[in-house]
């Protein structure tokens, strides 16, 4: 199905494409100064909760906005989920990550808002992934989109790239083990005599 929202010329950045972008920028902002919140003490830490409570009314916004906007350029994404009710799991996760930033970030629970942003991102992705499938890569053209049928290695390619997922995934778990350890705990700074 030829989309026509998003006009006749289609460069590498449109409206949509922007839109996404900041929304991403904003859920990230938030979602890395909570982290900066549970791993310091401080001023830095004060200054990085201000930053996210600053912009989760960002993050709420630009929700919607996209949202709307996706449903809009991509009406194939309301159909699937029409059709499979069960997809309402993902963006209810979503939903419920985002309002419990903002409630654990006004208990000042640190963990739970970290945790909570972490649903919100989870959610957000699951859904664009539910609402596409089985396309990789929509087109403009259906014709020309990336699905997961057209896209797929060759059989033995995915049991080699299995291997070295499974290689990876062990070694990348070694390496988080060891980080979380050697960090653990809240950074505090030194305190000058100037403050």
């Amino acid at each position: 199905m030829q989309n026509d929202q998003l006009g006749e010329r289609i460069g590498i950045l449109d409206w949509y494409t922007i839109l996404v972008g900041l929304l991403a920028l904003a859920a990230l902002v938030v979602h890395g100064r909570l982290w900066v919140v549970l791993k310091t003490d401080g001023g830095v830490r004060y200054r990085s909760l201000r930053i996210a409570r600053m912009n989760w009314g960002a993050v709420v916004m630009l929700t919607v906005a996209v949202t709307i906007a996706s449903f809009r350029v991509q009406p194939a994404i309301a159909a699937h989920f029409r059709t499979a009710h069960w997809g309402y799991a993902f963006p209810i996760v979503a939903l419920v990550g985002l309002v419990g930033v903002r409630w654990a970030m006004a208990r000042a629970d640190e963990w739970k808002s970290f945790l909570a942003s972490g649903g919100y991102l989870a959610g957000m992705l699951l859904s664009v992934v539910f609402g596409l499938f089985p396309m990789v890569l929509p087109a403009r053209n259906s014709a020309y989109s990336l699905t997961i049928e057209n896209t797929k290695a060759a059989g033995y390619v995915l049991t080699v790239g299995l291997i070295w997922w499974v290689v990876g995934v062990i070694l990348v778990t070694g390496y988080f083990i060891y980080v979380y350890r050697s960090s653990s705990g809240k950074v505090t700074l030194p305190r000058h005599d100037s403050e």
